[in-house]
């Protein structure tokens, strides 16, 4: 970190006293910091005090609303902004980590910040705790050399990402625009890049839905079927017209659609019991062929269209009856097409890297699926090799760079 001298005025105002105060222009040093608070999702866990520390040097004003939803968990965050004259940058992401798994498999204890062999290691120095210390050290050298930025930062924290994401991101963006706020263009600070920093941009993501289908048997003994309905049989030809045919081949900008079933359950602990009820969940990323909802339609044809197959049901001249239940909250396709945004990040990558970033929709979702409905959103952060891993860990070397490339692209954007 770095000195800076403000002032302070006494209690009774009769004199003025320098103080010098630390600016936390080290990526290592706030990533240690960030780690060592055992924020697992929806635990604060002391990660947003330690960032209100950190910003409030910087000038920066910080609120910490706390969500609540029936029956989720409450979740802290954090909303802190630097108000200049000019164009509004928001940077979000997360300061919540999954679990840390079996702590006996870590090579260093998960909350320690250990430095071994070049390398910080610790549950969520790459997802994405590292990110966040990129962007405020990043900041804090741009504050110290050019005294600000022409414009306005905002950081856009949650502590709901690994979780449901109900009272985290999607609550905290209602809440700052209820109080006016506007942005004109976000950077989400997830891991990114596959092998090297600035392999990848992400300009957009598919979308994601989820389901479960139930279908109902008559349980009986497996040596006597004919006194039985195996709903086994009528899930799987379900299963099967949700398979095949593929919905789609792909687009310009994004893979094909897929379908995976996650589940296939009977809830049956006997071998010789046909069983009474059979149930299997399912997800869907989708790409900009479909919407959400002309995706469900699609799916009630397919499985309306099934249930009179006679595939996995000979003899049987009933239709399977079932019961489709969509989970809520679907994710929604986009893509952000905002050359200034995006060229700006890709130059400086380019700049401090070498590499020319690919631009890519590839992946799972993320929060940037809430922000697109507010400004124009990509995504740019660490190697994601060993996120959700155990001996989760950045080389410093890395946190260096990222830091170079965020302060690049600060200086690109707001020039």
């Amino acid at each position: 970190m770095s000195l800076v001298q403000t002032t302070v005025v006494t209690g009774t105002g009769d004199s003025i006293i320098a103080v010098a105060m630390k600016l936390p222009t080290d990526p290592a040093e706030n990533l240690a910091a960030l780690i060592r608070c055992p924020s697992v999702t929806p635990t604060e866990g002391g990660a947003l005090s330690a960032l209100e520390t950190m910003l409030k040097p910087l000038g920066f004003a910080v609120d910490r609303p706390t969500f609540s939803e029936d029956g989720t968990p409450d979740v802290e965050n954090l909303y802190a902004r630097r108000s200049g004259n000019g164009p509004h940058l928001m940077f979000a992401g997360h300061t919540d980590v999954v679990p840390i798994g079996d702590e006996a498999a870590w090579k260093h204890p998960p909350f320690s910040a250990a430095i071994d062999n070049g390398e910080m290691y610790g549950r969520g120095a790459v997802d994405m705790k590292g990110g966040i210390a990129c962007f405020i050290a990043a900041v804090a050298r741009h504050v110290e050399a050019h005294g600000g930025p022409k414009g306005s930062i905002s950081l856009l924290i949650t502590g709901d990402e690994e979780g449901p994401s109900i009272n985290g991101t999607v609550k905290l963006l209602e809440w700052a625009a209820s109080r006016g706020e506007k942005w004109d263009a976000s950077l989400v600070g997830e891991p990114t890049n596959p092998d090297a920093l600035g392999d990848m941009i992400k300009i957009g993501r598919r979308g994601s839905i989820s389901a479960t289908i139930t279908v109902n048997g008559r349980q009986g003994h497996a040596a006597y079927p004919h006194l039985a309905d195996n709903p086994v049989r009528g899930l799987m030809t379900l299963v099967d017209a949700l398979l095949n045919p593929v919905f789609d081949k792909g687009t310009k900008d994004f893979q094909p659609s897929n379908l995976e079933v996650t589940t296939f359950d009977v809830g049956n602990p006997a071998t010789n019991v046909i069983p009474a009820k059979a149930t299997a969940s399912f997800n869907i990323r989708f790409n900009d062929s479909w919407t959400a909802e002309t995706l469900q339609a699609e799916i009630h044809n397919r499985l309306d269209k099934a249930s009179g197959r006679k595939k996995y049901r000979k003899g049987r001249k009933e239709p399977v009856e079932f019961e489709l239940v969509w989970r809520d909250r679907p994710s929604h396709v986009f893509l952000t097409r905002n050359d200034k945004l995006i060229d700006a990040l890709a130059g400086s990558i380019k700049r401090v890297t070498g590499r020319k970033p690919k631009l890519s929709t590839t992946g799972g979702t993320s929060d940037a699926r809430f922000i697109k409905d507010y400004c124009p959103v990509v995504e740019f952060g660490l190697v994601g090799k060993t996120m959700h891993m155990v001996d989760e860990r950045v080389p410093l070397a890395e946190l260096e760079q990222l830091t170079q490339v965020y302060q690049q692209f600060l200086a690109d954007w707001f020039g």
